[in-house]
């Protein structure tokens, strides 16, 4: 029996962890499901702060969890957005923490130009609400330009074609910054150039007009200049902007933020800058122009003068008038002249007659000083006199009417609470009455006050009338 027992136990299989199964199962679908394309629609993404991208794919009916590492994601000429369609290359993995299967991307590309239209068409519409897209924010392109700068890749026609157009209509200064126009890491490149010209040090010149070029291509080729990084870096620009990107039929996001769009690279270089013999000509129809107006403008004023020449006399006749007024004022003024030393002579004379005598003058002075002198001393002694009589008489009237001088008559002050008592009447029997004399005041308490009632004397008038009731009556 216990044989039969062991056989059966022995073919048992061990029990596993939770944790072997997990890396069993990992490393079986690994194996099976590595180097797989999954084609779905991006939901649910995050994008966390270490530059990894968490998402789901889904379809209708299955979803799957999936991650892009920081590195993929930074290579990748494409955004991962909600609602994109994509096919990703990578593996199948499982998160062994909580046994979930998910799938490593290694790379992912949209569906079809379809999808990379339509997430262009929702990118435009969210940027131009924000404004980017706004006419009032765009400048004006200088129409001599001292110095260009070009983004574009220092390699193919473009920069040639531009250089060279330059060269032949208005030969100036520019400056070329070399970036990639395809593929990874080409939209940092051409953002970091637009900002690098826009933040240049006072020593370097900047540039009055920017070019940012390429050559056309697929929607897939040009996408990098559709991405938000470049629009905002062209938004943000002090420099004046054209976009050149592709043929005339191409259209991406930095043409509707750019100051001013070309159809193709050479046609940007002949926005920038004008034709020098367009110029030169310019300069001669205006300076012909303004020889011709010059001209007329001397004869007008020759024609104007010579009519003032023929309405003026003749300037000898002019002359010759003032030269006679002249010597008439010359005659008068001689003749003022010799008035004028008689007269002085005359009051000099009389001057002098005057001041012989100032000895008398100064004595009848000093003798009518001296009365004022004595009269003024007099009036002072008398007014002083008046006002010490007028301050004594006063000062007697004040001490007859002060209360000190009724109280040498004999009388007394009597207060209770520091008002004056006049009557019995209004006497506090609780408080100590203050009576003040001639020389001092004493406190008593007052008693029962005894009021004599005299008789109450008749008035003359009562007086007459009884004397008449008395006397009877005649009738």
């Amino acid at each position: 029996m216990s044989l039969v027992q062991t056989e059966k136990i022995s073919e048992i299989p061990p029990a596993l962890s939770v944790a072997e199964l997990s890396s069993k199962l990992k490393r079986t679908i690994e194996g099976e499901f590595n180097g797989i394309r999954v084609q779905g629609e991006i939901s649910s993404l995050k994008r966390h702060s270490s530059g990894h991208i968490y998402f789901t794919l889904k379809d209708e009916d299955a979803i799957i969890n999936g991650i892009c590492w920081r590195g993929v994601a930074a290579k990748s000429q494409f955004q991962l957005e909600d609602g994109l369609e994509v096919i990703i290359t990578g593996r199948v993995t499982i998160y062994e923490k909580r046994s979930n299967y998910q799938i490593i991307v290694d790379k992912f590309d949209p569906t079809g130009q379809g999808a990379l239209l339509k997430l262009l068409e929702e990118r435009k519409q969210r940027l131009a609400a924000a404004g980017l897209f706004d006419a009032e924010r765009k400048q004006i392109l200088p129409r001599l330009p001292q110095v260009i700068g070009v983004v574009t890749s220092p390699t193919g026609a473009v920069i040639r074609d531009i250089l060279h157009r330059i060269s032949d209509r208005f030969p100036c200064r520019i400056i070329v910054s070399p970036v990639a126009v395809q593929g990874d890491g080409a939209a940092k490149q051409i953002a970091a150039a637009i900002r690098g010209f826009s933040n240049l040090p006072e020593q370097i010149p900047k540039p009055d007009v920017l070019i940012v070029a390429r050559g056309g291509g697929s929607l897939e080729d040009l996408w990098c200049f559709n991405e938000e990084e470049v629009v905002h870096a062209v938004a943000e620009c002090q420099i004046p902007v054209i976009s050149a990107v592709g043929h005339e039929t191409d259209t991406t996001l930095i043409d509707y933020v750019a100051d001013k769009r070309a159809p193709t690279p050479t046609a940007a270089a002949e926005i920038a800058v004008p034709v020098l013999g367009d110029l030169w000509q310019w300069v001669q129809d205006r300076s012909l122009r303004m020889s011709d107006i010059t001209s007329k403008l001397i004869l007008q004023h020759q024609t104007y003068l010579a009519g003032l020449v023929r309405g003026l006399p003749a300037p000898n006749r002019l002359i010759e008038y003032k030269v006679q007024r002249l010597d008439e004022w010359v005659e008068r003024l001689h003749a003022g002249i010799k008035l004028s030393d008689w007269t002085y002579s005359r009051r000099l004379e009389q001057a002098s007659i005057s001041l012989k005598a100032p000895t008398a003058k100064i004595n009848e002075g000093t003798a009518v000083l001296q009365g004022l002198k004595h009269r003024l001393n007099n009036a002072m002694i008398n007014g002083l006199n008046q006002s010490q009589q007028q301050l004594g008489l006063i000062k007697v009237r004040l001490e007859q009417s002060s209360y000190q001088a009724t109280l040498k008559r004999g009388f007394a002050l009597a207060t209770q609470n520091g008002h004056i008592v006049r009557q019995a009447c209004g006497v506090d029997k609780t408080k100590e009455l203050q009576v003040q004399f001639v020389d001092s005041s004493i406190a008593l308490i007052a008693a029962e006050a005894v009021t004599t009632t005299k008789p109450k004397q008749k008035s003359k008038r009562a007086k007459l009338k009884a004397k008449v009731e008395g006397q009877g009556t005649l009738f």
